[in-house]
């Protein structure tokens, strides 16, 4: 008795048959005897099994598979053949490019390997140990998985085996069954969530004097192409008792802290923004911009003693600060919400700073906002205050 082909090539020879294929023409395609394809012909069909698979509306077909070998034996071009099966003309060049190219395409086969890359469960990128232990390192230095994974790719760039993506640590950190990290971990995470959840955000906004709106800034402070534009803010403590200033540089995401011991009064938060910036060069100190609240009120006196111009955001419109609302928002994880804010000292938060500028940032390429800094200063080599900042 002739040996028989496999389940699925079987159906792939009646289906072709019915499609209108010579014998001949459906053994070349399916690389079998045009005697072969008889003997599959003559016998009736076997029920399908198990290993058939029947892909979601997301994956291409079996059908629009083989519409795309026919257009490639018409010698349509990738654009034509993604037309016709409503796909886009990318999905078309990966699908042959990955399948034998345009000469050595079989539709049958691409479909085949489609089913088999697409079984569960595969091996977690996870299970790797060294990627394991490079992963928790950082989580537990406060790094998000967006840092952790751009990192990577910059600190192993010829290692596969030490790439992962944010979403895997994430799912390996909120889904039950992934448990490559340990559970523990998710406290590392900024919101210090065990699963994810939508949030919002509310903002109370009091009324300056004499403001200056971000509508009349520079230009070059918008696109961030010149540094010196900084924008600030405060993080408030437990019941509004004590608070802590935050100022971020818009182009290197380089972060200050103020030092508030004694409250939040405007006059203390103009002297402690000053002694924040006294070290830096003044081509680093161009504008600041800062939300409507009260601690601004003394906003003319700050322009006079420093010659920086501060414009206000207008009222409940938080992304005109976006370096320093997603800056506030990685501080908490140092200053939690809810808790006394005075009992750090300013060199505790000092270390915090530096804690944060040495963290990857995805919007710098994964460099560091000290990197970055450093960058930016380095063509000068008169710059001895830098060596001071945090």
């Amino acid at each position: 008795m002739p040996k028989r082909l496999a389940p699925e090539v079987e159906r792939e020879v009646r289906r072709l048959a019915a499609k209108g294929h010579g014998l001949r023409e459906i053994g070349r395609l399916l690389a079998c005897s045009k005697h072969a394809v008889i003997n599959v012909l003559a016998r009736e069909p076997r029920p399908p099994g198990p290993a058939d698979w029947d892909p979601s509306p997301a994956r291409l077909s079996r059908g629009e598979r083989e519409e795309i070998r026919a257009g490639l034996e018409r010698r349509e071009t990738y654009t034509a053949i993604a037309r016709t099966i409503g796909r886009a003309v990318s999905t078309v060049s990966r699908e042959v490019a990955a399948n034998g190219g345009r000469d050595g395409y079989k539709a049958w086969q691409a479909h085949q390997e489609a089913g088999r890359r697409a079984r569960r469960p595969k091996t977690p990128k996870l299970a790797h140990g060294p990627l394991v232990a490079t992963v928790s390192e950082w989580l537990e230095q406060w790094w998000s998985p967006e840092q952790i994974a751009d990192r990577l790719r910059l600190e192993f760039p010829d290692d596969p085996m030490m790439r992962v993506s944010h979403e895997t640590i994430y799912q390996s950190l909120f889904v039950d069954g992934r448990g490559e990290l340990r559970r523990e971990l998710h406290r590392c995470l900024r919101t210090g969530r065990a699963q994810r959840r939508p949030r919002s955000r509310i903002e109370t906004r009091g009324h300056i004097p004499e403001m200056v709106m971000i509508s009349e800034r520079p230009a070059e402070a918008e696109d961030r192409a010149v540094p010196g534009h900084w924008e600030g803010d405060l993080i408030i403590g437990q019941g509004g008792r004590s608070a802590v200033g935050t100022l971020v540089e818009r182009t290197t995401r380089y972060v200050l802290l103020l030092h508030l011991p004694d409250g939040r009064e405007a006059i203390k938060v103009n002297e402690a923004m000053k002694t924040a910036i006294a070290g830096l060069p003044g081509e680093l100190i161009r504008t600041l911009t800062w939300d409507q609240g009260k601690e601004m009120a003394s906003h003319v006196q700050f322009s006079i003693d420093t010659g920086i111009a501060v414009y206000f955001c207008d009222p409940h419109s938080p992304w005109q600060r976006g370096s320093n609302e997603n800056t506030n928002g990685l501080l908490r994880q140092y200053l939690p919400k809810g808790t006394d804010l005075t009992v750090h000292s300013a060199a505790d938060l000092a270390r915090i700073a530096a804690s944060l500028n040495n963290r990857p940032r995805k919007t710098l390429g994964s460099m560091k906002p000290s990197e970055k800094l450093a960058e930016l200063l380095a063509p000068s080599c008169h710059r001895p205050s830098f060596a001071s900042l945090p």
